[in-house]
C-alpha cells in the first residue's frame, strides 16, 4: 500500500511569522499534534509539535511572561531539519522511518510542496485494518520449514474448511530454518482447521489446544 491512499491530504498549516499563540489554538480546536510550517508557494519551511510549543502554553499558565511568550513567531521554536515522505512511498517504509528516528509525523511532499501528511495514529489504524484485528476472528500460529511453497500448502488446508482468511504474517524464527506464518481468519472456532493442520504434519504454535495441538 503506497501513503497516497492513507495521507491526510487537508492539511493544517502555518507560516513562520505566526504565532505560538495561533499554533496552540489551532491544535486544541482540530484535535492535532503537529503543524507543518509553509511558506506563500506551499514549500516546507518546518514543523512545530505540541511538544514544541508547551512552554508557551506553561508560560500562558503562570502569567508573568504570558504574552512575549506567546506571541514569538513559530519561527523561533519550530525544527527546520524535517524528515519528508513522498506519495508513492510504501506504508511499510514510512512506519519504519517513524520507528527508527522516534518521529510521531512525517509531512509529504510532492513536487517540491506539501501535499499531505501522514501520523502514527494514521499508521496504527491502518495496520489494524490491514490484519484484520478490528473484525472477529481467530489468530493462530503456524511453524513451517523456511522454503517456498510452505504458505501455499498451509492456506489450501484452509481453503478446504471454506474459511476466509482476513490475514497473514510471516514471521522470523530464532531458527534461521523455520518460520512462522500467523493467520488471522473468519471463524470463532479454529479447533476443526487447526486439527487439520496439526494431521498434515505442521506444528501449531497457538494455541494450544488440549487434544488438538499437543
Amino acid at each position: 500500500m503506497i501513503v497516497e491512499r492513507i495521507m491526510k491530504k487537508n492539511v493544517h498549516t502555518l507560516l513562520p511569522t505566526d504565532t505560538v499563540e495561533q499554533a496552540l489554538l489551532l491544535m486544541e480546536k482540530n484535535g492535532i499534534r503537529h503543524i507543518p510550517i509553509i511558506t506563500d508557494t506551499q514549500q516546507l519551511a518546518g514543523i512545530v509539535s505540541d511538544r514544541d510549543v508547551r512552554n508557551g502554553l506553561q508560560a500562558a499558565l503562570h502569567g508573568n511572561k504570558m504574552r512575549d511568550d506567546l506571541q514569538q513567531p513559530l519561527s523561533k521554536v519550530m525544527k527546520t531539519n524535517v524528515l519528508t515522505g513522498h506519495p508513492l512511498d510504501f506504508v511499510e517504509d514510512v512506519a519504519a522511518t517513524l520507528f527508527d528516528y522516534r518521529i510521531g509525523c512525517l509531512p509529504i511532499i510532492q513536487d517540491s510542496k506539501l501535499v499531505g501528511i501522514v501520523t502514527a495514529t494514521d499508521l496504527l489504524y491502518t495496520f489494524v485494518q490491514l490484519t484484520g484485528a478490528n473484525l472477529p476472528a481467530s489468530q493462530f500460529e503456524v511453524k513451517v520449514e523456511n522454503i517456498t511453497g510452505k504458505l501455499a500448502e498451509v492456506t489450501s488446508i484452509l481453503s478446504k474448511r471454506n474459511l476466509n482468511i482476513l490475514s497473514v504474517l510471516v514471521n522470523p524464527h530464532q531458527d534461521e530454518k523455520y518460520k512462522i506464518l500467523v493467520f488471522r481468519v473468519q471463524t470463532m472456532n479454529p479447533t476443526a482447521v487447526i486439527k487439520d493442520i496439526k494431521n498434515e504434519g505442521y506444528e501449531v504454535l497457538w494455541p494450544n489446544l488440549p487434544g488438538v495441538t499437543s
